[in-house]
C-alpha cells in the first residue's frame, strides 16, 4: 500500500485511457528518448564553438589561462592564478583539465552539454524520487535549456542547477536511510557552493518545500520528532558558513541592491530567447497540452510543487537584483524553479495515441527551439567570424582596451555575444584585455600587480569612445563633462585614463556601419566590421629631454 506521505493530486482518468502505475514508458525506452532529445538539443552547441553568450568567452579565457598559462611566458607576464575558496569554481576545476587534452573551445562545448545533461537528468531523477517511477514530463523542459539566463553565460550557476536537482532527488530518495542521507546531502551542498552560492539557494528552496510538505502530511503525529526531522534537514547547509567566512567573497556581502522593476522580465527569461513568436508558441503548446491532459486525468502534480511555487515566489519577490556584487540575482531563480517543477509532475502515457502525441509534441518543441537558436546563431556567426579574424591582426602580448560605441551597447539580445568577445585575444594572442573577469572574491584569475592599474578589476561597464576621446584631447577632463558620467565611479574609470599612452589596441564595440574614426590623431583603423572596430593606438612620440 502506498505511504500516505507520498500522495499526489490528480484527476481520475476515464477507464478507456487505462491509467495504471506505470507511465507508459519502459525505462530503457525513456532513456533512449532522453538521449535522442538531448543530442538534438545540443546541435547548436556542437555547431558553434563560440556561441554568442555574453559572459561565456570571458570565462573560457580564464580556463585557457588556467590550463595553458604556465607554459605561455606572455600570459604569465600578465596573469596569475590565485586558488582560493570562492563559490564560483566548478568550471575552473573541470574545463582546464579537459583543456589540457583538447582545444579550450571543445572543452567549453563539453562542459555546456554536460550542464544540459545534468539539468534534465536531475529533473527526471527528482520525478523518480517523488513518484517512485520514471516520469517523461521533464523531457518537455528540454526546449527551456535555451533561455535568456543561459544567453548571459552564467555557466557555473547553470551547472549548479543540475546539481541542485540531483541533490534534491537524493535527499528524497534516501529518506529511509538517515545514515547516508546527511553526508550525501552535505557533499551536494559543498559541491553546489563551489558551483555558485545561488545554486545552494535553489537547493534550499527545494528542500524547504519538500520538508514543509512532509511536516504537513505528518501533522497528526507527535510534534517533537516532526520538528526535529524538519530542522535536521538544515544541517547539510552548515558547512557553507565556515566556507564563506574563509572566502574572500565575504567582502562582497555589502554590495547589494534591490530593484523592483524587472521581476516580470525574470519570469519571461524562462521562455524568452530570440523570437517572441517561438516563445509564445512553446508556452501556448505547453499550457494547452497540460490543460488537455489534466482534463482527462492524465496528469499528477506532486503537492511539493505547490509548496515550492509558494516558497519560490516569496523568495523571488524578496531577492535583490544585485547580491555579493552579482547581477541578476533574482532573475536567475525562475528558470531553476521551472526545471524543479517539471520534475514534480507525472503523466500517464499508457494509451498509445497519447504516447505518440507526447513524443510528437516534445520532438516538435525541441526542433522548433533548435531551429530558432541555429538560425539566430548563424546570423550572428558573421560578426563572430569577423571578430576572430580581427584578433589575428593583434600582435601577441599586446595590451587591448575595450570601449563601447554608445552607452546602451550590449543591451540587445543580438549583441550579447560581443560584450566580452575581446577576451578572445587572451586565448589567441596572449593579450592583456581590460574586460577580463579579475574581480577579487569572484574569480581566481588576477592581473599581476605591475599591470593591475591597466584593467577593470570591478567588473564595470567599459567607457564609451566619446569619453576616451575627451580624456585624450583634454587630459584634465573629468566625467562631469560627459552625459553618462553618473554611471561610473572614479575607481572604475582610472584604468583607462591616459589610454593613448598605455595601450596598444582599442576595440570599439556596438558601432554603426557608418562609424568613422573618432580620433585619427590617436587611432589607426585596423578593421571596420558591422558591429565593431579595431584600432591600433598611435603612441605619442617621446618628448626630448
Amino acid at each position: 500500500m502506498q505511504d500516505k506521505a507520498d500522495n499526489t493530486t490528480a484527476l481520475q482518468p476515464p477507464r478507456g485511457l487505462g491509467y495504471r502505475r506505470a507511465s507508459g514508458f519502459p525505462a530503457n525506452q525513456l532513456l533512449a528518448l532522453f538521449g535522442m532529445l538531448l543530442l538534438l538539443s545540443s546541435i547548436p552547441i556542437w555547431t558553434y564553438p563560440l556561441p554568442p553568450l555574453s559572459d561565456y568567452i570571458n570565462h573560457l579565457a580564464r580556463m585557457h589561462v588556467i590550463a595553458r598559462g604556465a607554459t605561455d611566458p606572455t600570459l604569465t607576464q600578465y596573469y596569475q592564478i590565485e586558488w582560493t575558496i570562492i563559490p564560483n569554481l566548478m568550471m575552473d576545476l573541470l574545463v582546464p583539465v579537459l583543456g589540457r587534452f583538447a582545444r579550450i573551445y571543445l572543452a567549453g562545448q563539453i562542459f555546456t552539454v554536460t550542464c544540459f545533461v545534468l539539468i534534465i537528468s536531475g529533473s527526471m531523477a527528482l520525478g523518480r524520487a517523488l513518484f517512485n517511477r520514471w516520469t517523461p514530463v521533464p523531457l518537455l523542459a528540454i526546449p527551456l535549456l535555451y533561455n535568456y539566463v543561459f544567453l548571459v553565460g552564467v555557466m557555473n550557476y547553470i551547472f549548479g542547477i543540475g546539481l541542485a536537482l540531483w541533490g534534491l532527488a537524493a535527499w528524497i530518495r534516501l529518506k529511509e536511510h538517515p545514515i547516508l542521507r546527511l553526508p550525501v546531502a552535505t557533499a551536494f551542498v559543498v559541491a553546489m557552493f563551489f558551483c555558485h552560492l545561488f545554486s545552494v539557494g535553489i537547493y534550499g528552496i527545494g528542500l524547504l518545500a519538500y520538508e514543509l510538505w512532509r511536516l504537513h502530511m505528518t501533522r497528526h503525529e507527535p510534534w517533537r520528532p516532526r520538528l526535529l526531522a524538519f530542522f535536521v534537514a538544515g544541517l547539510p547547509f552548515l558547512p557553507v558558513i565556515p566556507l564563506l567566512l574563509v572566502s574572500p567573497t565575504r567582502h562582497l556581502a555589502s554590495e547589494i541592491s534591490w530593484e523592483p522593476r524587472g521581476k516580470i522580465d525574470g519570469l519571461m527569461y524562462v521562455i524568452e530567447l530570440y523570437s517572441d513568436i517561438v516563445a509564445l508558441g512553446i508556452a501556448a503548446t505547453l499550457a494547452a497540452g497540460a490543460t488537455w491532459a489534466a482534463r482527462r486525468g492524465l496528469l499528477r502534480v506532486h503537492p511539493m510543487a505547490w509548496v515550492a511555487l509558494v516558497v519560490g515566489t516569496i523568495v523571488y519577490l524578496a531577492l535583490p537584483r544585485i547580491m555579493f556584487a552579482t547581477y541578476m540575482t533574482d532573475q536567475r531563480l525562475p528558470i531553476a524553479l521551472a526545471f524543479m517543477l517539471f520534475g514534480c509532475i507525472d503523466m500517464s502515457l499508457q494509451h498509445r495515441l497519447v504516447r505518440r502525441a507526447f513524443i510528437a509534441v516534445v520532438f516538435t518543441l525541441v526542433i522548433v527551439r533548435v531551429i530558432e537558436v541555429n538560425v539566430s546563431w548563424a546570423n550572428l556567426s558573421t560578426t563572430t567570424s569577423e571578430f576572430r579574424g580581427s584578433v589575428k591582426r593583434i600582435k601577441p602580448g599586446s595590451k587591448v582596451l575595450v570601449a563601447y560605441g554608445h552607452a546602451s551597447g550590449g543591451d540587445d539580445v543580438s549583441d550579447l555575444g560581443l560584450v566580452h568577445a575581446a577576451c578572445l585575444a587572451i586565448i589567441e594572442r596572449s593579450a592583456l584585455v581590460t574586460t577580463a573577469f579579475t574581480v577579487a572574491g569572484k574569480q581566481i584569475l588576477h592581473v599581476k600587480p605591475e599591470f593591475r592599474e591597466l584593467v577593470d578589476t570591478q567588473d564595470g561597464t567599459p567607457p564609451t569612445i566619446e569619453r576616451l576621446v575627451l580624456a585624450a584631447s583634454e587630459p584634465g577632463a573629468t566625467d562631469a563633462d560627459t552625459a553618462e558620467a553618473s554611471q561610473y565611479d572614479s575607481e572604475e574609470e582610472s584604468y583607462w585614463q591616459d589610454w593613448n599612452t598605455k595601450f596598444d589596441y582599442l576595440y570599439v564595440l556596438f558601432t554603426d556601419d557608418d562609424s568613422e574614426n573618432p580620433a585619427p590623431q590617436h587611432l589607426t583603423l585596423v578593421q571596420n566590421a558591422s558591429r565593431f572596430q579595431l584600432y591600433r593606438i598611435k603612441r605619442p612620440a617621446p618628448v626630448p629631454s
